[in-house]
């Protein structure tokens, strides 16, 4: 099966709330039958049903399900990104390794708990398991943007290179942890929360 392609756009932004209420039961059911289907015997009219709308109205925002699933990859980064700064608007103190820590555990509960979360989090990695760089440069990008105020310090090429790498290599370790563990294995977390504070020290400190 040929990965995702991500980056899909809507055919149609929803303008009036009732039309944005619609789009949101879209990307529950959609994200619903994720966990419970997966995504080969996902379609868009077992999500119309789910979400109790005309299938029309599924086409009116998406061509197919891969849009689809697309628009809840990036509905799950904006998302994160309210989590996170939440998390920063209440600490405001700079310290970045406070900030590590929330970029991490915001990711960690949202791969717990967000439905659809372990099929595309933030880019589309259909088939399971199927790693794309985009999502993770957008990612890097968005924090490096999201942070660099914060910790005081110039979103300048070096500060995008560094976010880049420590985003990478968390990827990576937290998709093992939970391969080891359904809830992600705690230990292997801990040892990626250390790699990370060890890597990003010789930057920030």
């Amino acid at each position: 099966m040929k990965p995702v392609p991500q980056a899909t756009s809507l055919r149609r932004a929803p303008i009036q709330r009732r039309s944005a209420e619609r789009l949101t039961r879209i990307l529950d059911a959609c994200a619903d039958l994720l966990d419970e289907v997966g995504y080969d015997e996902l379609s868009t009219r077992a999500v119309a049903q789910r979400a109790g709308v005309p299938i029309g109205s599924v086409y009116r925002f998406f061509g197919n399900k891969r849009a689809m699933a697309d628009a809840l990859a990036q509905r799950n980064l904006e998302r994160y990104t309210e989590r996170v700064t939440e998390r920063l608007e209440q600490r405001g103190d700079g310290d970045w390794r406070a900030a590590m820590d929330a970029v991490l555990d915001e990711y960690l509960a949202m791969k717990r708990t967000a439905p659809g979360f372990s099929l595309v989090d933030f880019g589309n990695q259909i088939p399971v398991g199927a790693r794309h760089a985009e999502p993770n440069h957008r990612v890097a990008d968005l924090l490096t943007d999201l942070l660099s105020g914060y910790l005081r310090r110039a979103p300048d090429e070096d500060l995008r290179r560094t976010f880049l790498v420590a985003v990478e290599t968390a990827d990576t370790l937290v998709h093992l942890a939970f391969r080891v563990a359904p809830e992600g294995d705690e230990k292997i977390i801990e040892e990626t929360r250390e790699l990370l504070r060890a890597y990003l020290a010789r930057v920030m400190d």
